[in-house]
């Protein structure tokens, strides 16, 4: 049972979901491997992994859109989490997404954030996401380009230090919000 009130979206391959208790220890493992987690903000024991948990819980109280889960429908592991993220501090909403480890390499990650924009674009009203990567994270700046990102700037993020930001193409930007098949 999800934690929140978050409507679940389906691509061919995902459901992307609330969080739910079972996903607590998938989270748990990501957050405290540091070479894993580095570009996202890792935790350097259990107990901050699991706050982290919760205030991805809270978040989606407190604004009504947060990180989903990444199902993978073939198995129904938690293979990630993506959405929108905007804690005190953000510079604005940011498109957020990471695979948890065995989920790489198969476009798990560019299916689930197109179709998380998809949802923040058509249902939230948002005309405008951004995506805040961490210097050197070459896999998440390929995939914020593929996602048609570009780079505006670089900022000071008050909880990991500097970010590069990449600002997605609004929902009206070609006439319509790319389809995530």
């Amino acid at each position: 049972m999800s934690l929140t009130a978050a409507p679940v979206l389906d691509t061919p391959r995902l459901a992307l979901r609330g969080p739910e208790v079972r996903d607590i220890e998938p989270m748990i493992a990501f957050l405290l491997d540091r070479e894993r987690a580095e570009g996202f903000g890792a935790s350097t024991n259990r107990g901050d992994a699991w706050r982290w948990f919760a205030l991805n819980v809270g978040h989606w109280h407190i604004h009504g859109y947060g990180y989903f889960t990444i199902e993978d429908k073939a198995s129904g592991a938690p293979a990630g989490i993506t959405g929108i993220w905007n804690p005190e501090g953000w510079p604005e909403p940011e498109l957020g997404w990471v695979v948890f480890d065995g989920f790489e390499g198969r476009g798990i990650a560019h299916e689930a954030a197109l179709r998380a924009r998809q949802w923040a674009y058509e249902d939230l009203g948002f005309t405008t996401l951004t995506s805040n990567i961490k210097p050197g994270n070459t896999r998440s700046i390929a995939l914020a380009e593929r996602l048609g990102a570009w780079f505006e700037r670089e900022y000071d993020n008050i909880h990991m230090g500097r970010d590069l930001l990449y600002r997605h193409p609004g929902p009206d930007a070609d006439g319509s919000v790319e389809a995530y098949a």
